[in-house]
């Protein structure tokens, strides 16, 4: 958990019955796991006495707190019973993602009395956040040092920090426009902005090449070094000089540039052909390198690159995605397919695979730049973001790294649970044959982040394994 940027409100809530002695106890110690967690976090210890939640009257100054704070959502945790309204109140004023637990109760002491009844007070909380319509996540009422608490937090910030890309804005260049012949990638940029906040900056085309050109030009001395470098780590070929390949390491400065200019999350690039054949060279290597710090839709995909943002947020913005082709199924494994495409982030390399940079062995072109390499083994996550008809959906799965025939490209094959049960529903729409990519399992905090999000349908394709 430690490294994420999201900021949790930490409200822990109360009630003027039970011990307000074991509710402080309960509090310091949920405390002390956020801190031995590196959980970005505000709490309310100057704001409430003893900064727990008793009373309804609390309710006006917890929220101007949290909203001073702005706060990316916020953990409630039962300490001693439940004020269920201020639960309630506090939940839908605020209107980020809401986190419910409790610690497991004790036995009662040996004349009968009970210092806390955590779990009735919770069943109280989440009726009025129903009532309330406000969404959140349970965690199963268990001890405080029990794996499914420290799970439950981690998983909770994972979807929070996913569904803030879709509550609070996002930003993703477009750099040149759809081509003509990927109706597949055709969207409705105005819903997008309306229903959930995605912003696509146009980045002209003409403009772009201008820009990475003058680069190449004023710093030619600098990326002839630095191909240089770059040749002696991998095989580059189908060039007669450096001058092409030097316009593609200026594409990529280019990119970085504008990314961190007009604060992306993402790109969705032309690709082909005007930059193909202004550059001299297909620029793939560039969006390789860029891929490790931005989500990248290839062949102007913006719903694909958003898919990459929600993955990358699934990771607490820690690992870096790639758009792939569902192309081919596994030769021999029913339930295995090949996850293919070029431009694969160079930090999703195999170790034990060169890195190659040549030419199309689709398109007939004389020109390079294309990146060859298998990428690594491990576990799998896909999704896609998608819709038409105003009806948006996110479907995920989880998978795994398998064997499987040699390609070119990048690509790894993958098997899953029950492919043929996949192909149908990616295949019954409003999905496409894009689909983005990680390593690792995230399918939980991307389909919980749908719950946050008005208007999106999580689907999941595999049955959940972990």
């Amino acid at each position: 958990m430690a490294g994420t940027q999201l900021k949790l409100g930490f409200c822990p809530i109360g009630k003027f019955v039970f011990s307000h002695e074991d509710a402080l106890h309960y509090k310091a110690l949920i405390e002390a796991k956020l801190n031995q967690w590196g959980v970005n976090y505000v709490s309310i210890d100057g704001v409430l006495p003893d900064g727990i939640v008793r009373d309804q009257s609390h309710v006006e100054a917890v929220v101007d707190h949290f909203k001073r704070a702005d706060v990316d959502a916020i953990f409630m945790p039962h300490c001693n019973f439940g004020t269920e309204g201020a639960v309630g109140m506090i939940g839908a004023k605020l209107g980020v993602p809401v986190l419910l637990w409790g610690p497991r109760d004790e036995a009662p002491l040996p004349d009968g009395r009970r210092l806390r009844d955590t779990l009735c007070g919770m069943f109280a909380s989440s009726k009025v956040l129903h009532k309330l319509n406000v969404p959140f996540t349970y965690i199963e009422n268990c001890r405080i040092d029990d794996p499914a608490f420290e799970q439950g937090v981690d998983g909770f910030l994972r979807a929070a920090n996913v569904a803030g890309a879709l509550r609070r804005g996002v930003r993703i260049g477009h750099i040149g426009q759809r081509i003509d012949f990927f109706w597949t990638t055709i969207v409705n940029e105005s819903e997008l902005l309306e229903k959930f906040h995605v912003e696509v900056l146009p980045l002209d085309m003409v403009e772009f090449i201008r820009r990475a050109k003058d680069r190449a030009h004023k710093h030619r001395t600098a990326y002839e070094a630095e191909l240089t470098a770059l040749k002696q780590s991998a095989e580059i070929v189908g060039f007669d000089g450096d001058g092409p390949m030097i316009n593609v390491l200026a594409a990529r400065d280019e990119m970085l540039e504008l990314g961190a200019k007009h604060n992306l999350e993402g790109f969705a690039i032309q690709d082909f052909n005007s930059l193909v054949d202004e550059m001299d060279a297909y620029c793939f290597f560039a969006d390789s390198a860029v891929a490790d710090c931005y989500a990248i839709g290839y062949e102007s995909d913006i719903h694909g690159a958003l898919s990459g943002v929600l993955l990358h947020r699934a990771t607490l913005n820690t690992a870096p995605t790639y758009l792939v082709d569902l192309t081919v199924r596994h030769p021999t494994n029913d339930n295995g397919i090949l996850l293919w495409h070029a431009g694969a982030p160079l930090s999703m390399r195999d170790p034990d695979d060169r890195l190659k940079i040549g030419h199309h062995w689709i398109l007939p072109s004389p020109l390079s730049g294309m990146t060859h390499f298998r990428l690594q083994q491990g576990p799998i996550t896909v999704a896609r973001f998608d819709g038409d008809h105003g009806v948006y959906q996110l479907a995920v799965g989880q998978g795994r790294s398998m064997d499987g025939p040699y390609t070119q490209n990048n690509y790894v094959w993958m098997e899953v649970d029950d492919w043929p049960h996949w192909e149908r529903t990616i295949m019954q729409g409003p999905f496409i044959h894009h689909t983005g990519m990680i390593y690792g399992h995230y399918a939980d905090a991307l389909i919980e982040a749908c719950k946050f999000v008005p208007g999106l349908a999580p689907l999941r394709l595999d049955k959940p394994m972990d």
